[in-house]
Order: C-alpha cells, then sequence, then structure tokens
C-alpha cells in the first residue's frame, strides 16, 4: 500500500517530468508532445516506486528493464531519467539536437539509462518479450515493462509476440497500452477501432486489467496485482489524455507531433508551476 505522502511524491514526480518534458520540447520548438504527456504518470510510478534500479549503476545486469515501444514519447523518458540522476537535467536542453545523446526516438546506445532502442511503431513488443524470456533464461528475477501506443497494437507484429509471451508464461512481464484514443492522424476509433482491448489480451492469454492512467495508486495497485499472477503475462490498459495537462496540446487533436512557441511553452509551464506550488503547500 502507498502511503498518502507517497502518492502525493509520485504525483509531484509526474508533474515534474510533464514539465521537464514541455521544457524539453518548447525550447527545441516542435516535438511528439501529446504522446509523452499522457505516460508520465506510469513513467513516475515505475521510476519513482517499482522499478528495481540503480541510476549511479545504469547497466546493473539485475535490474528491471523498460522497453518503451513508443518511441516517440521519449522526451518524457528522458525528464523522468534525468530527475533519477541519470544524468544532468541540464542535458535535456540538447533534445534532438546535432550531437545530443537524447535523439527523438529512445535510442539505449545514445541515452543513459535507455534501456531498448524503439521507434520503429510494434517492434518494441518483441523486443520486450525477448528480453524477459532471456532474463528468465538466465535464472534472473528482473521484471521487463513495456510501454505501447494504443495507435501502436494496430501492427501485427505486436500481436504475434503478444501470443508467444503468453505460450512462454512470462509472468515477469508487465505490459501498457497508452489507451489515449487518439494517434498520429487522428482518432483511434475512426482510423482503425480497436474494440476491446483488455478483452483481446485476455483471448491471448494474458492477464489484464483497466484503469485511469493517470491515477498514481490506480497504477501502483495494478502492477502490484500483475505481479501476484503466475504463469502469464501480465497488460495495464491505461485510460488516459493525449496531451494530459498541457494547455497547448490537451484536449487538440492534431497534437501528435505540434510546432511549440516560446510563449506557448512559458504558458504552460506558468500553470504547472503554479499546480505544483499548490500541491507542495498542501
Amino acid at each position: 500500500m502507498l502511503s498518502q505522502d507517497r502518492i502525493k511524491e509520485l504525483k509531484l514526480f509526474a508533474l515534474k517530468i510533464r514539465m521537464e518534458t514541455i521544457r524539453q520540447i518548447g525550447n527545441l520548438g516542435f516535438g511528439h508532445i501529446g504522446g509523452a504527456m499522457s505516460i508520465a504518470d506510469t513513467l513516475a510510478v515505475l521510476y519513482g516506486e517499482l522499478m528495481n534500479i540503480d541510476p549511479d549503476n545504469p547497466k546493473w545486469e539485475d535490474r528491471d528493464w523498460l522497453v518503451c515501444s513508443k518511441g516517440h514519447a521519449g522526451p518524457a523518458l528522458y525528464a523522468a531519467l534525468a530527475l533519477k540522476g541519470y544524468f544532468p537535467v541540464e542535458e535535456l536542453e540538447t533534445l534532438n539536437r546535432p550531437g545530443t545523446n537524447l535523439p527523438s526516438h529512445c535510442d539505449r546506445n545514445k541515452t543513459i539509462g535507455v534501456d531498448m532502442t524503439t521507434g520503429s511503431l510494434g517492434q518494441g513488443a518483441s523486443l520486450a518479450v525477448g528480453i524477459a524470456l532471456g532474463h528468465r533464461l538466465n535464472g534472473r528475477d528482473s521484471y521487463t515493462y513495456l510501454i505501447l501506443g494504443d495507435g501502436e497494437i494496430q501492427e501485427g507484429q505486436v500481436w504475434e509476440a503478444v501470443l508467444f509471451a503468453a505460450h512462454q508464461k512470462l509472468d515477469r512481464l508487465i505490459a501498457f497500452v497508452d489507451y489515449n484514443k487518439q494517434q498520429l492522424d487522428g482518432y483511434v476509433k475512426d482510423i482503425n477501432d480497436l474494440g476491446d482491448v483488455k478483452a483481446k489480451f485476455e483471448n491471448f492469454g494474458w492477464h489484464a486489467l483497466e484503469i485511469d492512467g493517470h491515477d498514481v495508486k490506480q497504477i501502483y495497485e495494478a502492477v502490484a496485482k500483475a505481479k501476484e499472477v503466475n504463469g502469464k503475462p501480465s497488460v495495464i490498459v491505461l485510460h488516459t489524455i493525449k496531451g494530459k495537462d498541457c494547455s497547448f496540446a490537451e484536449g487538440i487533436v492534431d497534437n501528435h507531433h505540434m510546432t511549440v512557441s516560446r510563449e506557448q511553452m512559458n504558458e504552460a509551464l506558468a500553470v504547472l508551476e503554479e499546480k505544483l506550488n499548490g500541491m507542495v503547500r498542501t
């Protein structure tokens, strides 16, 4: 069980991830803002509470791994890593610039703390399954966490990996579907309706849960329940809002990749700064 103090700390961590994400993309002037903002709460719970990691030893062999298959959400992951001390927060200012270690999509060969290169959508699921199987073959108890986009799970390769993971009984693999209902060029239901995502995974042999993806307590408890399941992988379907808590992106249809002015950035940061200060005072 999370104490009220820990819940507050995780909410603050998620808020800081959002602020640093906006700052990265705003300083650059463009980027994948929508899907980065919608997974901030999940990243806060994973890196702030659940994952067995060591920022001072990022290649520790017995660590838990995260595969952010929707690799364009890298700025949110970079923010979480920097705030946890993997590298200086100031380095976030180099996002997607020449010579940077923080490319537009996640790259394990460039960014300290990134466990797997991703961004070619659909392939991250197979990579995570391979990692989880490798850990078991090597006798490690590490968990492998996987973040998938809702548009991404229209890819056939995802379901090949899902089927294989169930067959192999990879119960130390926990996936999240960032179900923010939008993809690059519109609403998921208008482009390729997913139907009942939870039921689909269950039909493929997975343990499945469905929660509010912006509630850190629900995220924590869902992972705890997943860890109690033996003999099958787990998926947590996160009902989220694309562009969550970003004043210029939330509620906008075309918020997958946006140009961002300094004025928009400063306005969004001011809103979140006020929210942060209010949370700190309570």
